[in-house]
């Protein structure tokens, strides 16, 4: 069997583990009695767009998700952030850059300079359309799909990026698997095992590949969050990542510190993208973000920036083992 159709048998078992999980914690809250809506709260919007306001419209889909059926679309495009070359000359590969948070820092990345690399499960049709936001900035844009729990794939994108670009100076950890469970007894060993070997082994396995290729100068950035910080108790295993990936980045950027290589995180917030809709039952997708300090979710375009900050070393060079909370106000 060739490279190219093993790596997309693997791809295709890992996104099918996921609906089957998914499947499961929906029978599961079948089964259950309705719980009361919680009590209205006012949307706060900040800055020059317009965003989102809960009730959000109705929706579920199917893991991985898609952004392209997301309504309202998320916002990505960042039209009142002005590059300045920030990042000029350098490569950034993202994990799960086709949608999300993923494909709005690709699209600043790219607006800073830097040419960029998408590795991505099998969401073809997102990552096609990231790819041309990418390059409509004037930046080239490599695409891969695969699953980074494999260490293999891992190693196998990280060498297809060097020989495409020459070298590595950034690699954002930010692929993801999320799917709640109300209690620890609904929680089965698939699904615990799914979400520690994506969020955990995941960022292991691309630092460690990407390692051989940063140098001084460079750069991991962790997606975190703020489950990682405060918990959320129906999603136990993925908080307990979370939280674990702010440990890790901590740890890394002590181990990297003498070698010159910047270890930071990202804490977010609520953020509108297909991770949520591809989780929650439609009806509680309408008060998504909705308990924020802001009353709404984050669009994509306004947690980028912050990815930005700590890959620039013209921002963020006496930085490292941060882990920067994006989360529209004070949440503990």
């Amino acid at each position: 069997m060739s490279t190219r159709k093993s790596t997309k048998k693997r791809t295709q078992a890992v996104s099918e583990k996921q609906r089957r999980v998914q499947r499961g914690v929906e029978a599961t809250e079948r089964a259950k009695p309705a719980k009361k809506a919680a009590s209205k709260k006012r949307a706060v919007q900040a800055g020059s767009r317009r965003h989102a306001e809960n009730p959000l419209p109705a929706q579920h889909q199917k893991k991985p998700g898609k952004e392209a059926a997301l309504r309202p679309e998320p916002q990505f495009k960042a039209p009142d952030y002005a590059g300045s070359g920030k990042l000029e000359g350098m490569v950034a590969v993202i994990t799960g850059g086709d949608s999300g948070i993923g494909r709005a820092v690709a699209v600043l990345f790219a607006r800073e300079g830097a040419n960029v690399a998408i590795v991505y499960l099998d969401e073809h049709d997102d990552a096609e359309i990231t790819q041309r936001a990418v390059e409509k900035e004037g930046a080239e844009c490599l695409l891969i799909s695969g699953d980074v729990s494999d260490p293999m794939f891992c190693d196998e994108a990280m060498e297809k990026v060097v020989e495409r670009f020459g070298h590595l100076n950034i690699l954002v950890n930010n692929a993801a698997f999320q799917e709640h469970a109300d209690t620890l007894e609904d929680l089965t060993e698939e699904h615990l095992d799914l979400t520690i070997r994506t969020n955990i082994y995941g960022y292991f396995h691309m630092a460690r590949a990407a390692l051989p290729y940063l140098e001084k100068g460079g750069s991991i950035i962790n997606t975190g969050s703020e489950t990682g910080l405060f918990g959320s108790p129906g999603l136990l295993d993925y908080s307990a990542t979370k939280g674990a990936i702010h440990a890790f980045t901590r740890a890394l950027a002590s181990n990297l510190v003498k070698r010159g290589i910047r270890v930071n995180a990202v804490a977010p917030g609520p953020v509108w993208t297909p991770l949520n809709p591809a989780d929650k039952q439609a009806e509680k997708v309408k008060d998504f973000g909705k308990s924020n300090p802001m009353g709404r979710p984050a669009q994509p375009e306004e947690v980028a920036p912050a990815y930005v900050f700590l890959a620039a070393p013209s921002c963020a060079s006496y930085i490292s083992g941060a882990v920067l909370p994006v989360m529209g106000g004070p949440t503990g």
